[in-house]
């Protein structure tokens, strides 16, 4: 059973959705990304908490975490905000489950942390050589237009626009539960965090040669028809982890784990259940 406790990391309040196995340093942490929260993976966290520990917090400026203007929104940032998480959980032993922006937050603490990395499963993101924003990243990254864009994002335009890539559809109680996260605080920490990042694509190398290819046991799943984050990365990531796992899903977009939750549970599952200790016989 799952339940949502919060910790205070620098003084920020952060939700954090965990369960399963309590008796371990090991842990299944996973990292939403924009605009996310950790309910995005309250299924999948549930599956694997029947032989795991899990973790999904909301990091600050996303769900119902704190969004204090004085938080460091960049990189960074959310980098060292896991890595006191980690910390603090006393988690010694770390599989990340990791998707959009949550990916370079992860990947970046990996690289300051290789020794703690168990394993890597990359949900539409990954290292993404010679990366080009997407169409709302353009906005977001402009002074003024961003603010008169955030500002007219109503519900109605939300809906819509999420339905651009994603030819399954996404659950409306996902989308509902994503819009009533995304207040002033969340609207205001997603600009100053896309303006923050210049160039993602450069960084995700970076931290890539830093952590010295992944070396670890990777999965990396991808939604075909994401407009945000191409396909065409999806077999790159070979070229960062030669021995990665890679599956391209034909019919899904940038959330697989929410359009198609069963086929997501289908390759993840079994691959953290061969690396988490002690779950191989389950």
């Amino acid at each position: 059973m799952l339940k949502t406790t919060n910790v205070l990391i620098d003084g920020i309040r952060t939700p954090i959705l965990q369960g399963g196995v309590t008796d371990t340093d090991e842990a299944v942490i996973f990292i939403h990304g924009n605009p996310g929260s950790s309910e995005d993976w309250r299924d999948l966290a549930a599956r694997a908490s029947e032989f795991s520990r899990v973790l999904a917090p909301d990091m600050p400026g996303f769900g119902r975490a704190d969004k204090p203007e004085s938080f460091s929104y960049t990189v960074d940032g959310y980098a060292h905000h896991l890595s006191e998480l980690i910390k603090i959980l006393e988690v010694r032993r770390v599989h990340l489950v990791l998707h959009d922006f949550g990916g370079l937050w992860g990947i970046a603490w990996a690289a300051a942390h290789p020794d703690a990395l168990a394993s890597l499963t990359m949900i539409n993101v990954g290292v993404l050589p010679n990366y080009e924003w997407h169409y709302l990243a353009r906005i977001w990254r402009t002074p003024i237009i961003g603010e008169i864009f955030m500002a007219m994002t109503t519900r109605g335009l939300f809906r819509l626009s999420l339905k651009h890539g994603n030819p399954r559809g996404l659950p409306a109680a996902f989308v509902d539960d994503m819009y009533d996260h995304y207040d002033s605080g969340t609207r205001r920490a997603v600009l100053r965090l896309y303006r923050a990042t210049d160039d993602p694509g450069a960084m995700s190398e970076q931290y890539a040669a830093a952590l010295g290819s992944f070396l670890r046991p990777t999965l990396v799943l991808w939604g075909a028809s994401d407009p945000y984050v191409p396909v065409r990365f999806a077999n790159r990531q070979r070229e960062y982890a030669p021995h990665a796992e890679v599956t391209i899903l034909t019919d899904s977009g940038h959330w697989p784990h929410a359009d198609n939750p069963d086929r997501v549970a289908a390759f993840v599952i079994p691959f953290l259940k061969k690396h988490v200790t002690g779950a191989s016989h389950l």
